[in-house]
C-alpha cells in the first residue's frame, strides 16, 4: 500500500501573502477531500519555499496524508489544491507503508 503527503503552502504565489485564515484553508481542503471520497489526514505545519523569481517566503503549510489512494486520485487532489490555494507547485511525496485498521470488538474477548 501506498502512502501519498501532499505539501501545500499557503501563501499566494503573487502576493507572497497568506490570503485567508489557516482554518479556512482547511476548510476547503476537506471538501476537497470528501468529494474525491479519499479518507484523509491533515497536519500545519511551516515552511519556506523559493518561488520561480528567487523570493524567498517563510509559510504556512498544509500536510495532507493519503493512505491508499489511487496515484491519478492524489495528483487530481494535488492539482485542484494547486489551483484553489493560487500555488506556483504544491509538492507530492510517497513511500510504500504496512497499514493496519485496528477495530474494538469487545465481542471477540
Amino acid at each position: 500500500m501506498q502512502e501519498a503527503r501532499i505539501y501545500v503552502g499557503l501563501r499566494d504565489k503573487d502576493s507572497h501573502e497568506q490570503r485567508f485564515d489557516t482554518e479556512k484553508y482547511k476548510s476547503i481542503l476537506k471538501e476537497v477531500c470528501k468529494s474525491y471520497k479519499t479518507p484523509f489526514s491533515i497536519q500545519v505545519i511551516e515552511g519556506g519555499y523559493f518561488h520561480d523569481d528567487g523570493t524567498w517566503v517563510d509559510e504556512n503549510t498544509l500536510l495532507i496524508t493519503l493512505i491508499g489512494t489511487p496515484k491519478e486520485i492524489v495528483y487530481e487532489i494535488a492539482r485542484d489544491l494547486c489551483t484553489f490555494f493560487r500555488q506556483e507547485s504544491v509538492m507530492i511525496t510517497c513511500a510504500p507503508v504496512l497499514s493496519y485498521s485496528i477495530r474494538d470488538d469487545l465481542d471477540s474477548l
